[in-house]
């Protein structure tokens, strides 16, 4: 197998490489790291979402939305996976679509003002 930078190390030591790109702004190399990460542990919420947030600040919102509706489905009460699912639809121009998702989000935060 092959190994790159962005795949070396035990799963700790990638999620650690991870959140250091993403502080440094590097979204996209983030998004390599996590890719894998998120394939090898899949029903890990923290490393989904950093690559959902990726994604979404590197301009990726296809991948964004996906991996973020994969978090809502599996846990519709995440405050903020539907925060950002929201924002992603936005982005996209969806706006009806992302009303719905930023209200949910805004009930659960308890900003009630909102909804």
């Amino acid at each position: 197998m092959d190994m790159t930078y962005y795949d070396h190390g035990a799963p700790a030591e990638r999620w650690e490489r991870a959140q250091m790109f993403f502080d440094a702004k590097d979204y996209a190399a983030a998004a390599r790291v996590l890719g894998g990460l998120v394939e090898e542990v899949p029903e890990q919420t923290g490393p989904r979402l950093l690559l959902a947030r990726s994604y979404y600040h590197s301009a990726q919102l296809r991948r964004a939305e996906a991996e973020l509706r994969v978090l809502v489905e599996r846990d519709p009460v995440e405050h903020y996976a539907r925060l950002m699912l929201g924002r992603t639809l936005e982005r996209q121009g969806r706006h009806e679509e992302a009303g719905s998702h930023l209200r949910i989000a805004s009930a659960l935060a308890g900003d009630f003002e909102q909804v």
